[in-house]
């Protein structure tokens, strides 16, 4: 009775099609309606002054273009590609959504081979199913932001990961280096998640030295030119600035869940004071990070007790969002869903697994790293995949349990 039959996906072809051609279909609707229609922001500013002056500047002071430290690069180049091919136009939008949904509509093949190292294929077919219909993943692929690249390339290199043997296998390695580097030129966050995963690897998984070795050196030899070009400029090695700026953004008076964006009046004229040259931004961000740490001094109970507010906002949801349409049905219920049944699956879930203890403690670290700083809607689907995961693990277990009372 409690016997799960999917028959009908019984080859791994007509598998993926239905997932790509079901995601596509889902993607490509909802950018119809909802879609981003123009660029804004900080990626306007960066890839106009690529396209025009050639240069990845988000501060122009005179005829001074400052180059970019704030914006992790990988996205404005990806969105820079596609001026390239359309131009600097109405059209440029439209072209990046578009490769957006094609990337957006393969990732639930590459989380259907993860779950399938754990689970039978059916459990496999469902997890990727709830994948492929989740709301925030299918909004999240329409938006001009960098989410969709980095969820794709994130499950890709923990497939990679779990894929990887004792022996060295020179293709695998390979893959994760140079995905490790685009990775981390896409977030910063993401290079605490690599040195995790390598030393979990060797220590636990017992991949040998010299494939951790490899893999290392590929992924600074991915990174070197970013860091080169900065060095020119900077005359110091750097791959990001922007940490000072993330730390105030969420802890200073008037911070919430979500962090807070305007400076005071006396914070705004220390940065006024700060000299118009190369080195702006890091001085800059040097000001928010002092000011940032005056406050955390002053006051540490109250930015203990928000760490905590914010640790349940990104694993379950925020109880006091100002986002738009936050509370939509679409996107609270199913957030609501999935957060409970993972719960529920983290403490069932069979622990003895060293490579699903692996994805466990990448999950929680993920959590307790995002809860330091700002926490907006759509980090939600950094650990989304997680959350599905630990969902099956926890239907696997009802199941089991019901089959054995039957």
């Amino acid at each position: 009775m409690t016997k799960l039959n999917l028959s009908l996906f019984a080859k791994d072809k007509n598998l993926f099609f239905l997932f790509f051609i079901t995601a596509f279909i889902l993607r490509s609707l909802t950018a119809y309606y909802y879609g981003d229609r123009n660029l804004e922001n900080e990626w306007a500013i960066l890839v106009n002054n690529l396209y025009y002056f050639n240069s990845y500047s988000l501060l122009v002071f005179d005829d001074l273009f400052v180059p970019n430290l704030w914006m992790p690069p990988i996205y404005g180049y990806f969105i820079y590609l596609h001026s390239l091919l359309v131009g600097f136009n109405d059209y440029l939008p439209i072209s990046v959504i578009i490769t957006q949904i094609l990337i957006s509509s393969l990732t639930p093949i590459f989380f259907f081979k993860i779950l399938s190292i754990f689970f039978n294929r059916n459990y496999s077919i469902i997890g990727s199913i709830i994948f492929i219909f989740f709301p925030l993943i299918i909004y999240s692929s329409c938006q001009i932001s960098s989410v969709t690249i980095y969820l794709f390339l994130n499950i890709l290199f923990f497939y990679l990961i779990l894929k990887l043997k004792k022996k060295t296998n020179l293709k695998n390695i390979i893959l994760i280096g140079i995905i490790s580097s685009i990775l981390i030129l896409t977030r910063r966050d993401f290079v605490l998640i690599y040195l995790f995963s390598l030393l979990y690897c060797l220590l636990f998984l017992k991949i040998n030295f010299k494939s951790i070795s490899l893999i290392l050196m590929i992924t600074i030899i991915g990174i070197s030119p970013y860091i080169y070009r900065n060095y020119i400029a900077f005359d110091k090695f750097i791959i990001h600035s922007g940490f000072g700026y993330n730390v105030w953004k969420a802890y200073n008076p008037k911070a919430k869940v979500e962090g807070y964006l305007f400076p005071s009046k006396e914070l705004q004229n220390k940065i006024k004071n700060v000299k118009k040259d190369i080195h702006y931004r890091i001085n800059e961000d040097k000001i928010y990070l002092e000011q940032a740490l005056i406050y955390i001094t002053e006051d540490p109970g109250k930015y203990i007790n928000l760490y905590f507010k914010r640790l349940y906002a990104f694993y379950f949801f925020d109880l006091n969002s100002s986002q738009k349409n936050y509370y939509n049905y679409f996107h609270i219920y199913p957030i609501v869903l999935i957060s409970l049944l993972s719960l529920c699956g983290l403490i069932v879930v069979n622990k003895k697994n060293n490579k699903f203890n692996y994805l466990i403690l990448t999950f929680l670290l993920i959590v307790a790293l995002y809860s330091f700083f700002a926490v907006l809607p759509r980090y939600k689907i950094y650990i989304l995949p997680f959350q599905i995961i630990l969902s099956i693990s926890f239907l696997k277990y009802l199941l089991n349990k019901l089959r054995i009372k039957n």
